[in-house]
């Protein structure tokens, strides 16, 4: 499905690690901007405005604050996007967190259910890193297999680490227990990797120490209605377009516990003929990860007015 200037687009949203004080200036303050705001705040019980703009980055390293602030500036990002008339995507996919702004933004989901799912999540996350600490680490230069190999060598002592994201052709990142990923961590050098460092992350996020915070997850999908959305998202969970809305409660729950899928998500899209991924949100983070993935891909990101300005501008010039 082409866009509507007969440019194909995908739309993308980054998830934790895209956040940083003062995100959302400038679109905050175009008109598009808040009444999105104010149904989120409403939903999600905190004025999530003051949170993008005044929080510091300590309070932004927060789980549940990170993911509310990322899931605001997703969706109305994109929204001041679609306000100015580019092509609709043909394809959108959310980086963990950045899913259900990609589910919104597609209508698959609304706007205050997104709000309250986003929260929880962050909520459940949150607890479960206290409950079992764990943590993650980036690992560059070494390919999946030898790192799923030192994974399973390093999981022992009841401890367990796994590969939990596949950002880009080089780029994966490990979670699990502490002690696990530092072992993991030491076998990956040792085999060629470049360089593997531990992540400033409050838990052991898409590894197995989320099973009960997937759970909980699920009693709460499974209350929310999804439909069939504009364009289909692609899925962290298995690479793929979502055709049956149904599926997402399982799908979300098991994104929790799951690897993120990045790199085979970026493909598939570009494979179906995408010109353009748009990276609404926050940052540049998918930008750089899709441009090592597939080096045809243009993106451009969209944070502030600049940055909307530069993307409307390029869209239609490429027309």
């Amino acid at each position: 499905m082409a866009g509507t200037l007969g440019l194909m687009v995908a739309a993308v949203f980054p998830g934790q690690g895209s956040q940083r004080p003062g995100m959302g200036a400038g679109l905050f303050d175009l008109p598009a901007a808040a009444p999105l705001l104010a149904e989120i705040s409403a939903a999600a019980g905190l004025d999530v405005r003051r949170l993008c703009l005044q929080s510091d980055e300590d309070a932004l390293r927060q789980t549940q604050n990170a993911q509310m602030a990322l899931f605001a500036c997703g969706v109305v990002a994109f929204r001041c996007l679609e306000d100015s008339g580019v092509p609709k995507p043909a394809f959108f996919a959310g980086h963990s967190v950045g899913e259900y702004a990609a589910l919104v933004a597609s209508g698959a989901l609304g706007v205050a259910d997104g709000a309250r799912l986003v929260a929880r999540r962050g909520e459940l996350m949150a607890s479960a890193g206290k409950s079992r600490p764990g943590g993650m680490a980036a690992v560059l230069g070494l390919d999946g297999a030898s790192l799923e190999t030192a994974c399973r060598e390093a999981s022992t002592g009841g401890e367990v680490a796994v590969v939990a994201n596949d950002n880009c052709p080089g780029q994966l990142v490990i979670s699990g227990d502490t002690g696990a990923v530092r072992r993991a961590c030491d076998l990956a050098t040792a085999r060629g990797a470049k360089r593997a460092m531990p992540l400033n992350v409050s838990g052991a996020f898409h590894s197995p120490l989320m099973e009960e915070a997937a759970a909980a997850m699920f009693d709460a999908l499974v209350r929310v209605t999804f439909k069939a959305g504009a364009a289909p998202v692609v899925s962290n969970v298995t690479a793929a377009p979502v055709d049956d809305p149904s599926r997402w409660p399982e799908l979300l729950r098991d994104q929790l516990r799951s690897p993120v899928r990045w790199t085979e998500s970026v493909q598939r899209i570009a494979a179906a003929g995408v010109d353009a991924f748009l990276e609404c949100g926050a940052g540049e983070v998918l930008c750089g990860l899709i441009r090592r993935t597939t080096r045809e891909a243009r993106t451009l990101p969209i944070y502030d007015q600049p940055t909307l300005e530069a993307a409307v501008a390029e869209l239609g010039a490429r027309v």
